[in-house]
């Protein structure tokens, strides 16, 4: 939530008059003026209805999952074997991706996975084994207009996450494309 001290701040970030916030907060020029001075605290219903304008106003500037996504997904078989996924990795210099069976998202095999199995599993020929004996359970889909807020917080319980628009994948966000995003 944001503090009455941070209207002028907020309202100047997103590229907004006195005249503007007002109107779309339906409240008048002259009371934002005089808040931003520190002249008056206002009422209860009038901070309500500038927080809330803010508010709507800074989802509208977040970015979304869809400014974020990398477009392009690789996927594997549940069927294929763990040295030619090993091979897909290298080659495409990504540590994780996602794995389906049927067109259907139904696990995730990641760097760790792969070294947990090679070294704690004692089957014979592990590279040979499919990957849907080492999988880890299937990633987090979310839809394109997921905010950057709920994108970051599941970037930290999850190595990462799909984009998916009425069951259709748009595109995959790891930690990587995060930091690539916000720091550009």
């Amino acid at each position: 939530m944001f503090e009455i001290k941070e209207v002028k701040d907020l309202r100047k970030k997103f590229g907004l008059t006195q005249t503007q916030l007002a109107k779309q907060a339906g409240v008048s020029q002259s009371l934002i003026a005089k808040i931003e001075a520190g002249k008056i605290d206002p009422t209860y219903s009038n901070a309500k209805k500038l927080f809330d304008t803010l508010l709507r106003i800074n989802n509208e500037h977040e970015l979304k999952a869809k400014d974020i996504m990398n477009q392009k997904i690789i996927f594997i078989n549940s069927r294929e074997r763990l040295k030619d996924v090993i091979k897909k990795m290298k080659k495409h210099e990504i540590s994780q991706l996602p794995v389906i069976d049927e067109q259907r998202v139904v696990g995730l095999i990641t760097e760790s996975s792969i070294i947990e199995h090679l070294v704690g599993d004692e089957l014979p020929n592990p590279t040979e084994q499919p990957v849907e004996k080492i999988m880890d359970q299937s990633p987090p889909i979310i839809t394109p207009n997921t905010s950057l807020s709920i994108v970051s917080t599941l970037l930290k319980h999850f190595p990462l996450l799909l984009v998916a628009d009425k069951g259709i994948h748009k595109g995959l966000i790891t930690k990587a494309d995060l930091i690539r995003k916000i720091s550009t």
